[in-house]
């Protein structure tokens, strides 16, 4: 019983201390997203984007990059059938939106 406490006890001061660090969220995120690259099929082909779509989807890979999601960036890429190269220049992204 004793051992049980004590382990239960260094989980809560593990998720404490990585809580404390902001790091917690990350490695949460960063487990998703390997359980969604396991899971992809790479098999199955994925549909061609139309340029509205790839338009969008690199403007929220922007966002995504900005804001440091890489976790997410990485999840998103394969499963919108975004290319990993950018398609598009900032400039092009930033023209289309005016």
């Amino acid at each position: 019983m004793d051992e049980h406490a004590n382990l239960s006890d260094l989980k809560d001061v593990l998720k404490d201390t990585l809580e404390a660090r902001g790091s917690l969220n990350q490695i949460k995120a960063r487990i998703r997203a390997e359980i969604f690259a396991a899971l992809d099929d790479q098999d199955v082909p994925k549909p061609k984007l139309s340029n509205e779509n790839l338009i969008v989807n690199e403007l929220i890979r922007e966002y995504f990059e900005y804001n440091g999601y890489r976790h997410a960036l990485s999840v998103f890429l394969p499963e919108s059938g975004q290319p990993a190269e950018k398609p598009f220049h900032r400039g092009f992204l930033a023209a289309e939106l005016n």
